[in-house]
């Protein structure tokens, strides 16, 4: 038996232990905060306090998954850990900040993170990143990133992270689905008792959607197992050394589904009936297929899994993921919308 069906068996099977997890448990009260921090004092023995939310946390995890699939794959066809860190640099460094500056343009609220915006904005970049990291610091490195390869490694692994970091949407209760409207309509015999229903006045359902116990459409578990499906089936093709099929499929199966399911989302979009989103989706679409068309193809190594793998497990990889996980938990999961009061006391039944 070769290695790849039983490295993405046991990721699939892996996959859906967690999504399981996520789609069963994110939607309760106690799942969105982990931690309040004391950061200032009021009067008497309260502090204010500085939530932490699972949100940061499945977010991180997320994008720790994306980085990891980069690493494995580009590592196949023979890029060190150390390009494929820097790489990941590059790209965390224009995305992380376009999920916060698109919201800001679209939805007006400075406060707000959006993946649509990021993966677009990825989408148009990756590869002027990697012919500026080819021409700037290839020579002194040593290294070449060949392009349609790490394209698809991008889109792969950025499926996965949309997949993931839906997760995180759960929890906060963010990117909604519409209110099913009772049982005898469409939606309601599509997913009947397979529908959300959130609770806990600090979720964004709850204070900005006003449907707090309402039933609806689980559209993020809906793109949760989608994306983590198509991200499943675009590494096999990736590792099959197919890597156009696997860039194609993973940027358009992504991009028509997230254009696709904002139709059955109740959170504000922005203004008009299409929202800024669904263009950026299907403009995304188009620009993966004219990709395809003008970067061409280039004599590329046969990938083998067994050295992706190995690439992850070095001390050096381990703490650059290490450092990202915790950069972007507190980047992401320190509460801007919520606050809290915290107490302290002294148990005097245990002195």
């Amino acid at each position: 038996m070769t290695l790849l069906p039983v490295v993405l068996a046991f990721a699939f099977a892996l996959l859906l232990l967690y999504l399981w997890w996520g789609i069963t448990c994110l939607p309760g009260e106690r799942w969105q905060f982990i931690a309040a921090a004391p950061v200032e004092k009021r009067n008497g023995e309260e502090w204010t306090g500085l939530n932490f939310t699972w949100y940061g946390l499945l977010t991180a995890n997320a994008y720790l998954a994306s980085v990891v699939v980069l690493l494995i794959l580009l590592g196949s066809v023979g890029v060190r850990p150390l390009v494929t860190c820097m790489f990941a640099t590059a790209m965390l460094g224009c995305c992380v900040p376009a999920s916060k500056l698109v919201a800001l343009l679209v939805e007006k609220k400075s406060h707000t993170f959006t993946v649509g915006g990021a993966v677009f904005v990825g989408i148009i970049v990756t590869p002027f990143v990697i012919w500026g990291l080819n021409a700037i610091a290839g020579g002194f490195f040593s290294f070449h990133i060949p392009l349609i390869p790490a394209y698809a490694a991008v889109a792969t692994a950025y499926a996965f992270g949309e997949g993931l970091g839906r997760l995180a949407c759960i929890s906060f209760g963010c990117c909604y689905g519409k209110p099913m409207d009772g049982k005898n309509t469409f939606l309601g015999q599509l997913f009947g008792s397979r529908s959300f229903t959130f609770h806990g006045a600090t979720k964004k359902i709850s204070y900005a959607g006003g449907l707090e116990a309402v039933p609806v459409i689980p559209v993020q578990a809906l793109t949760a197992m989608i994306n983590c499906t198509i991200g499943i089936i675009a590494s096999w093709l990736f590792l099959s050394a197919r890597y156009t099929a696997a860039f194609l499929l993973a940027s358009l199966a992504t991009q028509a589904w997230r254009t696709f399911s904002e139709t059955m989302r109740a959170d504000y979009r922005g203004e008009g009936r299409i929202s800024a989103y669904q263009l950026m989706g299907a403009a995304g679409l188009v620009y993966a297929l004219v990709a395809v068309a003008v970067l061409g193809n280039e004599p590329v190594t046969a990938p083998e899994l067994y050295n992706g793998l190995k690439s992850v497990w070095n001390p050096g990889t381990i703490l650059f993921l290490q450092m990202v996980w915790v950069i972007l938990f507190v980047y992401t999961g320190a509460s801007r919308v919520t606050a809290s009061t915290v107490r302290f006391h002294v148990r005097q039944d245990r002195i």
